[in-house]
């Protein structure tokens, strides 16, 4: 069952979540889906900490369970998908927007990617327009991720778009965006090319943009 996994993260129980996790491997579930549903569970714990139910050390500890996670499925990644050459991966831009600072759903996405074979630059939370300007200018990146949460927090993203058509870089940076609110609406608004809410999904357009096809494992 699913809901066991997801329940063991929400609650923190760290041994019985990896004990789970290495069983629905065994079991013949895909890493991905097992990924999914700890991000389920992690979104609860998120929930719990904005209800006043859960403290910050809450949520620290539910990260470090991911991590562990992670570590026992990213041998089940392949290192080296076919597109993706070894030495070159692609650059991937991260960052949670200007005026949010939740980066849960980002570092579960940028774990991903990572076991996935790309290389990952976070610029971390509250990152404003201009910074990933600068960080695509220093990095030569082609892709970016952006994060957000919160509905008011739009408006940065539609100026990290238009910045990048100001500064001549639009037509060579694909713009990703992700996170509760945003559907197709939120994308033709902000400008962004794709969208995604779950971490599944967004490797599946990572791959799309850069071309790289995968097998996972069972």
């Amino acid at each position: 069952m699913r809901d066991d996994l997801i329940n063991a993260m929400a609650n923190l129980e760290d041994e019985k979540a990896l004990a789970l996790v290495r069983e629905k491997i065994r079991n013949g579930e895909t890493v991905l889906d097992v990924v999914e549903q700890c991000r389920n569970g992690v979104e609860i714990v998120g929930q719990r900490y904005h209800d006043g139910i859960y403290f910050l050390s809450d949520l620290i500890m539910s990260e470090a369970i991911f991590k562990e996670v992670m570590e026992i499925i990213e041998p089940y990644f392949p290192i080296k998908p076919d597109g993706i050459d070894e030495g070159n991966a692609p650059m991937i831009i991260m960052g949670t927007i200007e005026g949010d600072i939740h980066d849960l759903g980002k570092n579960i996405v940028i774990y991903i990617l990572r076991a996935a074979g790309y290389r990952v630059y976070d610029l971390g939370v509250n990152v404003s327009a201009e910074r990933f300007i600068d960080a695509i200018k220093e990095t030569g990146a082609s892709i970016v991720g952006v994060c957000v949460i919160l509905n008011f927090c739009l408006e940065p993203i539609k100026k990290l778009t238009k910045l990048l058509v100001e500064t001549g870089l639009r037509s060579r940076v694909t713009v990703v965006i992700g996170g509760y609110p945003v559907d197709e609406h939120v994308k033709d608004y902000t400008g962004a090319d794709y969208y995604s809410n779950d971490a599944v999904n967004a490797l599946d357009i990572f791959d799309k943009i850069t071309g790289a096809t995968r097998v996972i494992s069972k």
